[in-house]
C-alpha cells in the first residue's frame, strides 16, 4: 500500500513536503510519481522520478518550484512544494509502476495511494 502524507493549509508563498511511504512493497522496485486533482478537474500529472531517482520529470506548472526525490532505504518519496499559489490547491496522490521509464500519464502507473488535500490560501 502507499501512504500520502505532509498535505495541509499554507499562505500563498509558503512550502510543505509530502511523502509516500509504502508498505509490503520495495519502492526501489518502482517508478514513482505525483498527481493532483483539483475540484471540477481531471486528475493531472505533477511529477514523476525513476527507480534509480536519477531521472524526472515536471509539469510546466510546477517546473523551477517543486521537487521529487526519493529514499530508497527509507522506502519513501518525497515532493517538496515551494513558492505554492492558490491554483496548486488539491488532493495529492502518490502513485507506483513497474515500468522502467518515467511514466507521465496515469494510465502509466499501476498502484495508487490515498489522496492528501493541500490548500493554499491567497
Amino acid at each position: 500500500q502507499l501512504q500520502a502524507s505532509g498535505g495541509g493549509l499554507v499562505q500563498a508563498g509558503g512550502s510543505l513536503r509530502l511523502s509516500c511511504a509504502a508498505s509490503g512493497r520495495t519502492l526501489s522496485s518502482y517508478g514513482m510519481g505525483w498527481f493532483r486533482q483539483a475540484p471540477g478537474k481531471e486528475r493531472e500529472f505533477v511529477a514523476g522520478i525513476s527507480r534509480s531517482g536519477v531521472t524526472t520529470y515536471y509539469a510546466d506548472s510546477v517546473k523551477g518550484r517543486f521537487t521529487i526525490s526519493r529514499d530508497n532505504v527509507r522506502n519513501t518519496v518525497y515532493l517538496q512544494m515551494n513558492s505554492l499559489k492558490p491554483e496548486d490547491t488539491a488532493v495529492y496522490y502518490c502513485a507506483a509502476n513497474l515500468r522502467l521509464l518515467v511514466q507521465t500519464t496515469s494510465d502509466g502507473y499501476d498502484y495508487w495511494g490515498q489522496g492528501t488535500q493541500v490548500t493554499v490560501s491567497s
